[in-house]
């Protein structure tokens, strides 16, 4: 082998090498993003304890109970889509788990909690399914596609993911809540940047997301974000 050879090898591994590196660093960053939105979705509800979680989240059918639960139960669901043996054999569906609505204008839900009278429970079944989809994100092969009907996706796709649905429906809920609800400006940069790749590049990335998502004062009336891989 000659010494041009050798060197052309060497520059192949060093680059998919350094692509590795890039996409560890990504699933790292999105791992942690899922457990700060969380963390901070905790931390405003604990702030509303003591109010009326049955009334109707802002701009929903939903209460504002079956909201977070429906934030909890995204997340477990995102984990599930990319812990299944086999995610990228084709099947166009999600893992099959149970679900039930418990009232017709409510949410399907596999996450429940059983006493709804017990916010801290709540909250902890809200951090406990984003433990899971951080711990999935993290460990999970970076090459992983797994079934979202937005577009098969990856584990930092599906980590943006559960964090939009948090970010964006504690919005409904704090607002019913009236308790205050204003998530980083890098968490809400970021989340935007992988999942609505169309949105403003400049201005508040907080008004862009909840614009991105129907809401907010400049909000879009059909909307869906892309969870396709980045390349």
């Amino acid at each position: 082998m000659t010494n041009e050879s050798t060197s052309e090898q060497e520059s192949i591994f060093e680059a998919a090498d350094e692509a590795t590196k890039e996409q560890t660093e990504r699933q790292h960053r999105a791992a942690s993003d899922v457990r700060q939105s969380a963390s901070l979705a905790a931390a405003t509800l604990r702030n509303a304890v003591g109010k009326d979680w049955q009334q109707p989240a802002a701009g929903l059918n939903w209460t504002c109970w079956e909201t977070v639960e429906h934030i909890a139960d995204d997340l477990f669901a995102y984990a599930a889509q990319l812990s299944s043996p086999d995610p990228a054999s084709g099947a166009e569906t999600y893992v099959p788990f149970a679900w039930q609505h418990h009232r017709p204008d409510g949410p399907a839900l596999t996450v429940f909690v059983k006493d709804h009278d017990k916010p801290d429970d709540l909250i902890n079944v809200l951090l406990s399914s984003a433990g899971l989809l951080s711990a999935v994100v993290l460990t999970a092969p970076a090459d992983r596609l797994a079934y979202h009907p937005y577009g098969d996706s990856d584990p930092a796709g599906f980590a943006a993911m559960g964090v939009v649905e948090t970010l964006v429906h504690m919005h409904d809920v704090a607002r019913a809540l009236d308790v205050p609800w204003a998530p980083p400006e890098d968490l809400c940069d970021r989340a935007l940047r992988r999942l609505f790749r169309d949105a403003p590049a400049t201005g508040s990335r907080w008004s862009a997301l909840l614009s991105a998502t129907g809401r907010g004062e400049h909000r879009q009336e059909k909307w869906r974000w892309d969870g396709t891989p980045q390349r």
